[in-house]
């Protein structure tokens, strides 16, 4: 008999999304009856206008709140153990992340911490905390990470200069989420390019997942269809706040898959080129994007020929193969229409690090996940193809 494999789904985040969403804050704060927040942002965030609204709500609720944004991209322990003790000191009962996923991420690490002691190295891996995090309501300022939903959180160790993943489907994501265009105003381009394309690598990538299901296959196909079709306008007008919100929306339902369904190839590589040469994730994804999908057609056809319809190609009377081929061409058109770089090269990630960065890919273990078994030399071929 052959043995059937059990797969499972959960998020249990509670979303409120539209335009001015945010207003929705003191009703959400009601609800948790609580008189005291700590406020997690950047710099760059905390000095915009939609930042002060939410101050503002916070003053007139007569709420105490503490500020942190001290928060850098790809955050480090050493941000963390920074927020950590300034939430020790009032121990507020519930988190506000306002920002990007590093900020959203920081605001997880220290929920944790909050309940579960301890350093968030001891909870590197899979499950690993048992408590409940503390509330946690994310109001994401980018369209990329889907942090707000996922079940990880990723932190910089800064001793072994690699990024750390703390996962857990069922008690990482934050328990509200508020997905309010306004907040995406002001972000730079080239931020709303590389986090855009962060979230079509999540539930590209998701979906194709060994893991997948069809319930992350509901999630993902519409995101890769929102993300597709809404990125370049978004890109080309933050305040094209319908683009907005779908983007937004997008990057929540990629999370939501890839929580559940683990990532591939694409991810594994960015992460290491990330640590090693400080280029954001997104970029880091966006550049191995096309090499990636078109290294894992031949697993899995069928899920590429539904890709493709959802980006919106004609795939009539075309075999699997044939479709599933044209979704690699409307990924290449996708990253080439909104300015992704083609090599590695490009992004100043250095051919002598290749082989280093191929052991380590392998080592990772991603063909949990990925559609394709990829061996070190594989990966050696895939990152020289994109250099």
């Amino acid at each position: 008999m052959t043995e059937i494999k059990t797969l499972s789904y959960s998020c249990r985040t509670r979303i409120f999304l539209g335009i001015g969403a945010y207003r929705k804050l003191p009703e959400i704060l009601n609800g948790l009856n609580t008189n005291n927040i700590f406020l997690l942002s950047d710099s760059g965030v905390a000095s915009t206008d939609f930042f002060k609204l939410v101050e503002d709500i916070l003053t007139e609720k007569n709420i105490k709140f503490e500020i942190f944004s001290d928060i850098e991209t790809d955050p480090s322990d050493k941000t963390v153990e920074k927020a950590y003790a300034i939430y020790q000191k009032s121990k507020p009962s519930a988190l506000i992340t306002l920002g990007g996923g590093s900020t959203i991420d920081v605001g997880k690490a220290v929920a944790i911490l909050a309940t579960n002691g301890g350093r968030i190295h001891d909870y590197e891996g899979i499950d690993l905390f048992a408590n409940p995090p503390l509330t946690i309501i994310a109001i994401p300022t980018t369209t990329g990470t889907g942090s707000e939903v996922s079940g990880s959180c990723v932190i910089t160790d800064t001793t072994r200069g690699l990024k750390m993943s703390v996962r857990s489907a069922s008690l990482n994501p934050a328990e509200i989420a508020i997905l309010d265009p306004l907040a995406l105003k002001t972000l730079p381009v080239e931020v709303a390019t590389d986090s855009g394309m962060d979230a079509f690598v999540h539930a590209f990538e998701s979906h194709i997942s060994l893991n997948a299901n069809p319930v992350t296959d509901a999630l993902t196909l519409n995101a890769i269809e929102l993300i597709s079709s809404n990125i370049t306008p978004f890109v080309s007008d933050r305040s094209d706040l319908d683009a907005g919100l779908k983007m937004l929306c997008g990057a929540s339902l990629a999370g939501m898959g890839f929580s559940n369904t683990g990532l591939g190839n694409i991810h594994c590589m960015a992460r290491f080129i990330g640590a090693f040469f400080h280029v954001s994730h997104g970029l880091s994804n966006a550049v191995c994007l096309p090499y990636g999908a078109e290294f894992n057609l031949t697993a899995n056809p069928d899920k590429y020929a539904r890709i493709a319809l959802a980006m919106g190609d004609d795939i009539s009377g075309l075999s699997s193969m044939e479709a599933g081929e044209k979704a690699v061409k409307a990924i290449w058109k996708l990253c080439k229409d909104i300015g992704i770089p083609e090599k590695l090269r490009d992004i100043g990630v250095e051919k002598e690090k290749l082989p280093e960065i191929a052991r380590l890919c392998f080592e990772a273990n991603y063909n949990r996940w990925n559609p394709r078994y990829t061996e070190e030399n594989d990966f050696l071929a895939l990152l020289e193809k994109a250099w």
